[in-house]
């Protein structure tokens, strides 16, 4: 048996948390930012090449079809050797793919570099969420792992900043000084995380028990080890297909088929926001950064909400918000532009709120030899469905933004049907509980357990060890 860890689940919320959370958002903001900028690009980038568009759409997706390829891969990858060497490792590509981008001559050389980010982009999602979720207490974990997500907003929110900045810096060259940025972002991430130490429960799932005492104690205080670490998991050496067959295929079409759902209409919006504002009539960089800052702001209520009302709860309620507005102001036919703008301004509050559930949900629906590998799979489900969207929304905004509109209510309405038929519970659980497939499980016991701010009522003698070491080990660095 290996141990999953009361002396975690139960510890309190210390320095040390909170400082992997920040350093785990590197990713997601890198993410938001490299597929926002690029709708800005578009004007500069003429000047040195003509760009059609068709190669609008393929340098928009060639990022998503890189998550698709970096996600299922290096989540794999993550599982098999470890999530700290990955956690540097993906940030090194990052930083070199982008800086190489101020240097392509030719469309296709975009498309290379761009699917190359997109693969280092999908590659963080499993590690540095799995990492800091096998080291969230339970009382937490919802709402820190959805805070690294909400980055994501952040991040799209920085691109027209940045845009502005380069455009009246740089005229002409401004595309490739947008593009190569996200290589400034990706080495601050790097120096930040240095040092981190690996997680103990997935040390001890591959047999290693001397290095996951020594990450306990680098954390929790020499005082504390690998024994302390109280809640079991069996066993087992699991392959890629696992997660394709019982107990979990049902997990990972739903944490892929939400997370799809999800991403489609948020990535076609945030790759071509320029177009979407100048199509009902609104100009203006202005506009963009306060379209892009709801993101963030609608991110809020949701960080408040998720360990109360539980993450089915919230995904329901913003997929059926989603649905209603965009299907009534897309049908109606003659809606002013306001009406239209209004329409998008909410979607971006409604997706803020909940799209931090993509990488919360597969994280506590999987156990630890899977987890990485479950969130590269939903990772790359939701991106190549994104990819494929991006593509197409050039030729659907030449058509009219309510061709836009009625496409993502009909996938926010597949969203919210999948959700009601597939999804479960985990608020409040611990992250080995969340995992299980038995009768004790997520799956199995259709409500929430300890939903709200309590941790599981049954007290272990972890508990109290692990409120003393964390207590005593506040300030210790990742």
């Amino acid at each position: 048996m290996t141990a999953a860890s009361n002396l975690i689940d139960d510890a309190p919320l210390t320095s040390f948390h909170k400082k992997l959370t920040l350093y785990s958002s590197g990713g997601p903001f890198i993410d938001g930012f490299a597929i926002a900028v690029i709708g800005f690009t578009w004007a500069s980038m003429g000047t040195a090449f003509e760009v059609t568009t068709g190669d609008k759409g393929l340098i928009a997706a060639a990022v998503l079809v890189g998550i698709f390829v970096g996600g299922g891969l290096f989540g794999w990858v993550t599982d098999k050797v470890g999530r700290h060497v990955m956690y540097i490792l993906d940030l090194v590509a990052l930083a070199v793919f982008s800086a190489l981008c101020f240097f392509a001559t030719e469309v296709w050389h975009l498309v290379v570099l761009r699917f190359l980010i997109g693969m280092a982009i999908g590659a963080d999602y499993p590690i540095a969420t799995s990492l800091l979720a096998e080291y969230l207490p339970a009382r937490y974990r919802g709402r820190m792992l959805g805070a690294t997500f909400v980055v994501w907003a952040v991040g799209a929110t920085a691109a027209p900043v940045v845009a502005i900045m380069a455009t009246s810096l740089a005229g002409d060259d401004a595309w490739r000084w947008m593009l190569a940025s996200p290589a400034v972002f990706a080495v601050v991430t790097l120096l930040l995380r240095l040092g981190t130490p690996e997680s103990p429960r997935w040390l001890v799932s591959r047999g290693r028990h001397d290095e996951a005492d020594a990450a306990v104690k680098k954390v929790f205080g020499d005082d504390y080890g690998v024994g302390d670490l109280g809640e079991t998991e069996p066993e087992r050496r699991a392959t890629l297909a696992t997660v394709f067959r019982a107990p979990y295929l049902k997990r990972t079409l739903f944490v892929g088929l939400f997370w799809m759902c999800q991403v489609i209409p948020l990535l076609s919006i945030y790759s071509f926001s320029f177009d979407v504002l100048e199509g009902v009539g609104i100009t203006g960089n202005g506009a963009e950064v306060f379209l892009a800052a709801l993101f963030v702001v609608g991110g809020v209520p949701g960080l408040l909400l998720v360990d109360r009302i539980g993450r089915k709860a919230l995904l329901v309620w913003t997929f059926a918000g989603i649905a209603l507005i965009w299907g009534v102001t897309g049908v109606v036919p003659g809606v002013p532009v306001l009406v239209v703008f209004a329409a998008v301004c909410a979607f971006a509050l409604l997706s803020g709120a909940s799209n931090f559930l993509e990488v919360v949900y597969p994280n506590e629906l999987f156990p630890t030899e899977v987890r990485a590998t479950a969130v590269g799979i939903g990772t790359s489900v939701s991106r190549i469905g994104a990819a494929v969207a991006v593509y197409l929304m050039p030729f659907a905004l030449d058509r009219g933004i309510s061709w836009v509109l009625l496409a993502g209510a009909a996938i926010s309405a597949v969203g919210l049907v999948v959700t009601l038929a597939w999804g479960v519970e985990t608020a409040g659980e611990t992250l080995a509980s969340a995992a299980s497939t038995g009768p004790t499980g997520s799956s199995l016991a259709g409500t929430p357990v300890g939903v709200g701010d309590g941790v599981p009522t049954s007290a272990t003698p972890a508990r109290a060890s692990a409120t003393t070491a964390t207590t005593t080990t506040t300030e210790r660095q990742p």
